[in-house]
Formats: C-alpha cells, structure tokens, sequence
C-alpha cells in the first residue's frame, strides 16, 4: 500500500484527491490512500507528499505557524519524492523573485536548486492553457494549465529540465523531487501523477 500526503494548508488540494484516486485505479494501486498534511504528525508514514497550487506565501506562514516547515523540509532533502506545482514550486525554491518588484522575502524550503519567479506570465486575466512536451512523458504532449504561473530563471546542475514554454523554464526534476509551473491535476491527463507514483519505490 502506498500512502500519499497533500499539503493541505492552502490551495487545491481536492483536485489532486480527485485525480490521484484514479492513477489508483489506473496503476491497480487501490489499496493506496491519501493523507492530507495539515500537522506535523500526518508526516508519518506518507510515501510521497504533493504541495499543490496556491498562495505560496501563505503555505510558508501556515508551515512555520504549525511547526510544520522544518520537519516538512528535512523529509524531502533525506529523500521524500515530492511533486510541487505552481505554487509548490515557489515554497520548493532556493530563491524566489517577484516579476514587478525583485526578491521576495517569504517563507521557502530551499531544497530545489533553483531560483524562480512568481507571477511570470501575469495576473489572473492572463491565465491560458498550452500544449507541452515533457520529457518524462515520450512525444504525445500535456496540457498545462497556467495560472498566474511561475517559471524558474536558474538552475544547478543536478536539476534536470524537463519542458519549457516560450524559452522559460517550466518543468524540473531534481532526485526525488518534481516541481511544475503549472496545474497538472485540472487536466483530464493523469500521466504526470502516474510518473510520480512511479518514483515511489
């Protein structure tokens, strides 16, 4: 049985919930469960943890408020396989920049090399769908759905690029970590979400 934490402090989560039970279903893993992280104690036994869409400062406060943060952050440097999207990129980061006014001093985990920027493409208004070609998922390309998504500037060199989008980096995978731009789980595609259990061994 494999056992799936969602941060469950701010954001979409119950989009995630929806789509990881069918990759349950799809893979023949329906004995796995979800456990949804809003204490330090739903840390244990998880196999993997999603930190989902959101306002990536709020999840840092919430974190730190909780006593979350440290506890969180020590389980994903020792290897805890982790998929970040949108604003879990951002809380992921080393770095964080704002487009309009430069670094941004908010909570952060700091355990992806990588420096990103929020708010990349814009305001709300400027949300938009685009086909993408990932490299964990072959030729046939997903659908990403960005809102007020950010892009990473810079990456280390054990960070593996895995798409970009109008020459912006958008997709990355670093050990056991990936982490998104965009919203893998408002897609009808589930591939993203299979890789991921994939990784857990």
């Amino acid at each position: 049985m494999v056992v799936i934490g969602i941060l469950g402090l701010q954001g979409d989560v119950r989009f995630h919930e929806y789509i990881l039970k069918d990759v349950f279903k799809k893979l023949n893993k329906e004995d796995s469960r979800i456990q949804i992280v809003k204490k330090p104690e739903d840390l244990q036994g998880i196999d993997g943890i999603i930190i989902p869409g959101g306002e990536s400062t709020v999840i840092g406060i919430l974190a730190k408020k909780i006593d979350l943060f440290d506890i969180l952050r020590n389980k994903i440097a020792g290897g805890l396989p982790t998929l970040g999207s949108c604003a879990g990129l951002l809380f992921l980061s080393k770095e964080v920049y704002d487009k309009t006014i430069g670094q941004v001093n908010q909570p952060i985990l700091g355990v992806l090399n990588a420096v990103s920027e929020r708010n990349s493409f814009g305001t709300q208004k400027e949300s938009f769908e685009a086909d993408l070609n990932l490299s964990i998922l072959g030729d046939i390309p997903f659908k990403g759905v960005f809102i007020r998504a950010p892009t990473i500037k810079e990456v280390d060199s054990d960070v593996e690029i895995l798409s970009k989008f109008n020459e912006k980096i958008i997709a990355v995978k670093q050990k056991n970590i990936i982490a998104l731009s965009f919203h893998p789980e408002l897609s009808d595609d589930t591939r993203i979400h299979e890789f991921f259990l994939n990784m857990i061994k």
